[in-house]
């Protein structure tokens, strides 16, 4: 039997394949369109999953219908005109069988769970809204989800940290990672008392979620117009950020106390889940964190799936997309590191998610003083913006202090940042990738002839592309990069 799952019409579309032997395919719509963020499926994914089989089910990652009736509340009547999922679907393959539907927040909390480390668990969904919901506390048990609290439409801190987003003159819904750096050239204190005053009545607590001001959900263009110099974006990013992590403390806690701190695992998910930074803070009231590889809407193309079949699903890596075939070529990458201290690789099976774990990457000797202004030159980026270290999972606790993982979901304090200056942010931290023979077989390759080179067992990874653009997917794609951009990317032998 095989059975699709798919998100979309939203933004970040996707689509995963299931057969009888489990998850066979995974991808995002954006790398084959080339546009960032795409919300609409393309004829290019459908065939490429295809080639798994004709599917005769198919799942949706919400339910239309109770959108709807939000949308109509918001007064967003240009959305009510929305085709359904299946004649949606039925545009790129007409003889596509009628969507199952899930709703969001549980599309959500089963990929968090059945593809989670953790037989019992909490889970913890923020994210900007999905029909009405736009938080939500959960318990896995016994193979099991229950809901235990949510919070409804408007109050959500995903739309207000993506309309604070918009605010600095970056895009909402995509550049929230950028808000996230910056923070951390700004000062913190200078705005917090006046966004606090002016966007928030409380913080969660156990009797409500967080109670906002104002809805955010249209932007706040018109908050403190006359702010707008660079530093005073800088400093609107770092109080945006102080207060976020106060609130996701404050949501970790009540998650902790609704399950009287019984359950120490707690799983976060949902496009918030993507703030690196807060997720450590999380270590407060649980003793073991996991956030999975895909935890926004692209993920729930496989959680939407499992939360109708209910079955657990291994995943030691990301590895699920469109497959550039041969052997890892890790010697030329070598070769490459050693004379030009960068290069670029796209091998294997594109990662499922948002970021580059070593099959479509660009690495880097982190030892450079200058290597972090030329990727940054590469990529068309701001100076300010930092790199991923990617290490040998036996080595990180020698070189990084706090929580670490194979999906580049936390940060961690550098204990020798003037030793490897191309990975560290103004703050000493850094965004650590642990890279095991199961999570990144290639990368772990050329990692350990690395280390035996050089003593050195990190490398500089940031993903294969330029600001604005998706990943490269394709052998194509990749030739296009290396004669547009000067970067030679490898590629296995065909």
């Amino acid at each position: 039997m095989i059975t699709w799952g798919w998100t979309g019409m939203s933004h970040d579309a996707s689509l995963a394949v299931f057969s009888d032997n489990g998850l066979e395919f995974a991808a995002h719509s954006e790398r084959y369109s080339r546009i960032k963020n795409d919300k609409h499926l393309n004829q290019s994914i459908v065939d490429e999953a295809l080639q798994y089989g004709e599917p005769d089910r198919i799942c949706y990652y919400e339910r239309p219908w109770l959108k709807k009736t939000r949308q109509l509340y918001a007064k967003q009547y240009t959305l009510l005109k929305k085709e359904s999922p299946t004649t949606y679907i039925r545009k790129f393959y007409n003889k596509a069988p009628s969507c199952t539907t899930t709703s969001h927040h549980l599309s959500h909390s089963a990929y968090a769970y059945y593809t989670g480390p953790y037989e019992r668990a909490v889970i913890l969904v923020i994210d900007s809204i999905g029909e009405w919901e736009t938080a939500s506390i959960w318990t896995g048990e016994d193979g099991k989800l229950k809901k235990l609290w949510s919070q409804k439409y408007p109050d959500s801190m995903g739309i207000w940290y993506s309309a604070m987003t918009q605010r600095i003159g970056l895009k909402p819904q995509e550049h929230e990672y950028i808000l996230m750096g910056m923070a951390a050239i700004g000062d913190p204190l200078r705005l917090y008392d006046r966004i606090k005053k002016d966007f928030f009545i409380s913080y969660p607590n156990e009797n409500h979620g967080v109670i906002f001001a104002r809805n955010s959900h249209r932007g706040c263009l018109d908050w403190l117009p006359g702010i707008n110099r660079p530093q005073d974006y800088a400093d609107i990013a770092a109080a945006t950020q102080a207060v976020y992590q106060e609130v996701f403390q404050e949501f970790c806690k009540k998650a902790s106390d609704l399950t009287e701190r019984k359950i120490d695992n707690l799983i976060i998910v949902g496009g918030c889940a993507l703030n690196c930074v807060a997720n450590p803070l999380a270590q407060q009231f649980f003793d073991n964190i996991h956030v999975p590889a895909n935890p926004g809407d692209a993920g729930s193309a496989i959680g939407c799936v499992l939360a109708q079949t209910k079955q657990f699903l291994e995943m030691p890596h990301a590895f699920l997309g469109h497959d550039i075939q041969g052997e890892y070529p890790v010697e030329k990458l070598l070769e490459q590191l050693h004379t030009r201290k960068i290069t670029a690789v796209a091998s294997g099976r594109a990662e499922f998610g948002p970021r580059a774990l070593g099959n479509r990457s660009i690495l880097a000797d982190p030892r450079g003083s200058s290597v972090k202004d030329r990727v940054n030159k590469i990529k068309h980026r701001e100076a300010f913006r930092p790199f991923a270290p990617a290490i040998l999972q036996e080595h990180a606790s020698e070189y990084f202090e706090g929580i670490t993982g194979d999906f580049m979901q936390y940060v961690s304090e550098c204990k020798y940042p003037d030793k490897f200056p191309a990975i560290v942010h103004y703050d000493n931290t850094s965004r650590v990738q642990t890279v095991t023979k199961q999570s990144a077989p290639g990368l772990r390759s050329l990692l350990e002839r690395w280390y035996e080179t050089t003593g050195c067992p990190m490398l500089l990874n940031t993903s294969l592309n330029i600001k604005g653009e998706p990943l490269i997917n394709t052998r194509e794609d990749a030739d296009r990069w290396t004669k547009q951009y000067g970067v030679e990317v490898c590629v296995p032998l065909e």
